[in-house]
Parts: structure tokens; C-alpha cells; sequence
């Protein structure tokens, strides 16, 4: 069996570990405002369920925003975006510190900001997930993602205490303040950090045209549906600690921001925990059965949050919480990095943030409600409930292993010569492939077919078929439509070494004497004269 990579790999790159160090700040930064942010709604009010919103105003944007965000980072230079978006992030953290420090917010006010610096984390996530793959090899990805959540955790252990300290004694404009201030390491850092260029194979694709493909791509891909499906199932259900663990603070008799940031900072100690002892898990364990055992963690949490009033027994819950939560979120993310090939991987992390975040916007607002109307403690009962669900599923939709897919791209098409002057919007365009097939090989052929059937669906084929002659009944075609000339060419350009093993199989299948004959050709039902004119002097045509 081969050696697992070292948790700590990813520190060998220098531009991860430079960027990791610098991000440690920023969430440090981070967890102080949202500690600030959640203690200072309870000052402006006392309604549950704008408390409960502050969390949500964080994670909504992301659920709005993250599949816009991912295009554009399958489609730009992904720096540029994350420097765009953490200039925004700390333009809105500096006003929102200054209308705390003019004694001006109001709950809505104090919503705005939050929402708008979670727009700035929306735009964020999708290219900072998807340069994983830019920052350290394949083989490093699983520990990378891993260490980005200990950095994240090791942060929420200390940030949260931190931040309830500067509150108590500064006041919550402080908390902004230091927010503000955290992102400077970061964009020192971007600045430095010179990415691998990405070769520009062709014309990019149009916005709208990508969010489609993104979205096509994922609803045909079982296997990410399963894990999309779970995450939103999971954050919706434990988002509720987050949401309501203000109102647990201030319930105690005790109570404060100290004991808020401090039970904060035990669900840090939790996911720190499970982050060290996430590979030994995964190494005993398939993917269902750690997911599994992570919804479990969580929903006991939960139940003693809502069952017990003792500060230590709640402190004590917040361990497996924090750990639960690293578990399942780290291998979501990472089961859907390995999953989704590079020209569309952060359209595919962006869907799988939505799902999770909105989730967790949907269960903020939730668990915000019952807990005005039934009690904190039935609150925490119904999403342990939930979570107790969410386990349930998986004995039917199990989660897929990460496999051995080769998902680089296959770099095989060469853009063939045509006869015709199209320009690259030219279409409707039809192709038909020609196969010679003996009897005894149908049955195989066919597989290989429903295979090659979702390669090409998935890629942007339309109207796709497959024709058998009638008079000559070892000759196949299979048909299918792409909207223009551009649209092929990166139809083909995305196919990946894994989706080629089936082209190289059906091409052994085939008895013809040359390869199987490629027809592109592009509808018309009228030809003008000025349009489709053959390049006489360039190609002979027929």
C-alpha cells in the first residue's frame, strides 16, 4: 500500500505556506468582527431572530453570489480577483468600525455591513479554493484543504476569546478595527504571489454562457449532486450553534462576551482536534463513514446544547462540534476539488459553497425563529434532529471515495481546417460520428455509449442521439448539436485523460480501416451569399 502524504506537505511550497501564514491573520481579523458584530446585535436588541441573522448575513451572500464568483474565476486571472475582493472586505470593515465608533449603527445598519463584507468573502472563496491547485500538486490537495481549515480553527480557538476580550473592554468598534487592520498581511502577500499562468487556449466563454456550464456541469454529476446535497443538509443543521450561541452566552447568569468568545474558542479547540486526527480517520474509515460519524458528533452536541444549562457541560459539547464540523466540511471540499476537472473547478466549489452556505442562511433564519417562538433549548433539539437525518441518508446515498480519475486535460483535439469562412459565433453545429461495430461487440458498444452520452452532455453537447442504419446495420452514428463553432472547439478542449479512455475504447471497437469519420457540418435553412463562403485557393473542397 503507498505511504500517505505527510498532513504537512504543503508547507514545502513556499507560496502556500506564505499565504497560509498571511491568512491566519485575516481570520483572526475575522472571527474579532463577527464576534463583535454577533455581541453588538444583542445590545441593539432583543429579538432572536435578528441575533440569529447576523450569521446569516454572513453566509447569505455567499449562498447569492459564489457561482457568479466562481465563473469569473474559471474565466480571469484568479489574483486579480482575490485582491479585488480583499480591498472590498477591508473598505467595509473600516466603515462598519467607523459607524460603530460614531455610535450610528442600528440592527439593519449592523446587517448591511455584515452582508456586504460577506459579499467580499463570496467573491473570496470560489479562486482562493480553486488555486489549491496552483498552489500545491495534486497528490498535496487533500492535506492542503486540511491545513486551510487548522489555520481557520487554530484562529477560532484563540480569535473568538480575543475578540470578546476587546469587546468587554474596548467596545465593539474595536473589534471592527482590528478586522480592518487584518487584512493588510494578506494583500501584501497576494501582491507578491506570482501564480502559474494559465495557457489561453481560446476565446473566453461568455458570463452567462459559464454560469450555465457550471450549473450543467454539476446537475450531471451525480457524485458532486450527493455531496452538494449532504453539505446544505449539514450546514443547514449546524449552522444553529453559531447562530444561537449568543443567546447562550447571554442566558447565563455569567454571561457576557467573555463567556460568548470563550465558548467560541472551545469550538476552535474541537475543530483543531479534528483536523489533527482527520487523516488517521480517513485512513480507518471510507467517506460515508467519516461523514457519517461527523453528523453523529454534531447532533449529540446539539442535544446536550439543548438539553443542558451548565456552562462546562455546554463547553464540553463544543468539542465534538468544532471537530464534527472540520471532518465533514474539509472532505467535502476536498471530495469536490478531485472531483471536477480544472477548466470548471471553480464553478463546481462555488455551487458546493452555495449549497453549504445557504444552508446555513436558511438555518440561521430557522432556528432564529424557533428559538423566538419555542426556546433556545427546542431549537437545538430539532437541528440535532436534523443532523440525526442527515446521517440517515447516507445509508441510502452513500458518499463517493475520491478515486483515481485523471481529470488534467486530455490535450489531444487540434482545431481541424475548414473549407468555410465561419466566424467563431457561426452555428447551430451538428456532428455525427461514424462507427463500424460487429454484432458481438454491441452490447459493449452500447456502455461505452451511455458513458460517452453524459461526456458529451456534461461538456455542452445538445439533442444528443444515437443512430443505427437500417440497410447496413454495423454502422452507428452518434449525433449531437453545439450552439456555435466556438462552443465546439471548447466542448473539445475540456475533455479530460479519464473522459479519453472512453474515446481510445470505442475507437478499439471500431472495424473500419481508418478512424471513426467525423461530420461537422452547420445547419442552414437558408445561405446567404455573403455568409459560409468556401476558402477557394486555401482548401480543395469537394
Amino acid at each position: 500500500m503507498p505511504s500517505q502524504p505527510s498532513a504537512l506537505a504543503p508547507f514545502r511550497h513556499v507560496d502556500f505556506r506564505t499565504l497560509w501564514a498571511a491568512t491566519l491573520v485575516s481570520n483572526f481579523g475575522g472571527l474579532v468582527q463577527q464576534v463583535g458584530a454577533a455581541w453588538m446585535m444583542t445590545q441593539l436588541t432583543d429579538s432572536a431572530t435578528l441575533i440569529a441573522l447576523v450569521a446569516a448575513s454572513n453566509t447569505l451572500p455567499i449562498m447569492l453570489l459564489a457561482l457568479m464568483s466562481g465563473a469569473l474565476a474559471d474565466m480571469f486571472d484568479r489574483k486579480t480577483l482575490l485582491l479585488t475582493a480583499q480591498v472590498l472586505m477591508a473598505s467595509f470593515s473600516a466603515l462598519l468600525a467607523l459607524a460603530a465608533w460614531q455610535g450610528i449603527l442600528t440592527p439593519w445598519l449592523l446587517l448591511g455591513f455584515t452582508f456586504l463584507i460577506g459579499a467580499g468573502q463570496a467573491l473570496y472563496n470560489p479562486p482562493w479554493q480553486a488555486s489549491m491547485g496552483d498552489l500545491v500538486p495534486r497528490e498535496d490537495l487533500p492535506a492542503a484543504v486540511t491545513l486551510n481549515s487548522v489555520g481557520f480553527n487554530l484562529m477560532r480557538s484563540v480569535g473568538p476569546a480575543a475578540g470578546g476580550l476587546i469587546v468587554a473592554v474596548f467596545g465593539a468598534a474595536a473589534a471592527f478595527f482590528v478586522n480592518a487592520l487584518s487584512y493588510i498581511p494578506l494583500l501584501a502577500a497576494l501582491l507578491r504571489w506570482s501564480p502559474p499562468k494559465r495557457p489561453a487556449t481560446h476565446t473566453r466563454e461568455p458570463f452567462i454562457s459559464a454560469v450555465g456550464t457550471g450549473l450543467r456541469y454539476v446537475a450531471l454529476s451525480p457524485n458532486l449532486l450527493r455531496v452538494i446535497g449532504r453539505a446544505a443538509l449539514f450546514g443547514f443543521g449546524a449552522v444553529s450553534v453559531l447562530a444561537l450561541l449568543p443567546l447562550v452566552a447571554k442566558a447565563h447568569p455569567q454571561g457576557g462576551s467573555m463567556l460568548f468568545g470563550g465558548l467560541l474558542g472551545c469550538f476552535g479547540l474541537g475543530a483543531i482536534s479534528g483536523a489533527i486526527l482527520n487523516p488517521r480517520i480517513r485512513a480507518r474509515m471510507d467517506n460515508e463513514h467519516v461523514i457519517r460519524l461527523a453528523f453523529l458528533g454534531f447532533a449529540l452536541a446539539t442535544l446536550a446544547l439543548g438539553l443542558t444549562d451548565t456552562i462546562w457541560l455546554h463547553a464540553l459539547a463544543m468539542l465534538p462540534a468544532g471537530a464534527s464540523w472540520v471532518l465533514a466540511l474539509s472532505l467535502f471540499n476536498v471530495t469536490v476539488q478531485l472531483s471536477t476537472p480544472r477548466w470548471v473547478v471553480a464553478r463546481g466549489l462555488a455551487l458546493y459553497q452555495t449549497a453549504t452556505f445557504g444552508g446555513m442562511a436558511a438555518g440561521s433564519w430557522v432556528w432564529g425563529g424557533v428559538a423566538g417562538a419555542h426556546g433556545v433549548g427546542t431549537a437545538f433539539v430539532c437541528a440535532s434532529a436534523v443532523l440525526g437525518l442527515g446521517l440517515l441518508i447516507g445509508f441510502v446515498f452513500k458518499a463517493p471515495e475520491f478515486g483515481n480519475l485523471d481529470l488534467d486535460p486530455a490535450d489531444r483535439f487540434r482545431e481541424p481546417p475548414l473549407a468555410l469562412d465561419l466566424r467563431g459565433r457561426s452555428g447551430p453545429i451538428k456532428i455525427m460520428v461514424d462507427y463500424q461495430i460487429a454484432l458481438k461487440d454491441v452490447p459493449e458498444f452500447l456502455r461505452l455509449m451511455r458513458q460517452r452520452r453524459v461526456i458529451r452532455r456534461r461538456d455542452g453537447a445538445r439533442a444528443w442521439s444515437l443512430l443505427r442504419d437500417l440497410e447496413h446495420p454495423e454502422i452507428w452514428s452518434e449525433s449531437y448539436q453545439i450552439a456555435t463553432w466556438d462552443d465546439y472547439v471548447r466542448h473539445n478542449l475540456r475533455r479530460t485523460k479519464t473522459d479519453n479512455e472512453v474515446t481510445q475504447a470505442l475507437r478499439q471497437l471500431h472495424r473500419g480501416e481508418a478512424d471513426p469519420l467525423v461530420h461537422r457540418m452547420i445547419e442552414r435553412h437558408t445561405v446567404s451569399p455573403s455568409d459560409d463562403v468556401p476558402l477557394v485557393g486555401k482548401i480543395e473542397v469537394p
